[in-house]
């Protein structure tokens, strides 16, 4: 399952972006770059509901970034500076966690063609962006669950799960491929 070949379709998706105007380009990743600001403060304006909203904050983010690279940087910081105007209490979470899962995913669809190393580099971008919250900037991310001193066995969990949502996430990212297809 793992070492199964993802279809082309990033590829064609990025190709097909590449032949709209610049100015198309910029409203499209902007307003992208809104959703998931919106998406991501929404765990501060609704109580409770928008807890399990905020992490869909990521889809605008791998979007963009597989529509372009640079692309997807730049709504990255745009997000980051409207999350500064909207909730600025998720300015440490989202560059951190969603943002970066979204940069690393839709990077490694740009660049790889097997599931498993597209999980690598999903992993890897919300396992270093979760252990530089808890250990390097000692903010309790993870509230009571996990200490902001080093602990082998809270590494592990982050690890783990970190691995099982970029699966997540890349699964629902193949699903969508098909519908992102027609409008581009």
């Amino acid at each position: 399952m793992f070492s199964k070949s993802i279809s082309n379709d990033a590829t064609k998706i990025h190709d097909a972006f590449n032949l709209y105007s610049t100015t198309n380009k910029m409203v499209v990743v902007s307003l992208l770059s809104c959703l998931a600001a919106v998406l991501q403060a929404s765990g501060g304006f609704i109580p409770v509901i928008g807890l399990f909203i905020s992490p869909f904050s990521t889809a605008p983010i791998i979007v963009c970034t597989i529509f372009s690279l640079r692309y997807g940087f730049l709504s990255y910081l745009s997000t980051i500076l409207l999350l500064f105007i909207l909730q600025p209490s998720e300015l440490i979470v989202f560059p951190f966690t969603t943002g970066l899962l979204g940069l690393g995913i839709g990077f490694s669809f740009l660049f790889f063609k097997k599931r498993f190393t597209i999980l690598l580099g999903g992993t890897a971008s919300l396992f270093l962006g979760i252990i530089v919250v808890l250990y390097v900037f000692k903010f309790p991310l993870l509230g009571p669950v996990a200490s902001t001193s080093f602990n082998v066995f809270t590494t592990g969990s982050i690890l783990l799960f970190s691995l099982f949502y970029s699966w997540i996430w890349i699964e629902i990212s193949v699903a969508s491929f098909k519908h992102i297809k027609k409008f581009t």
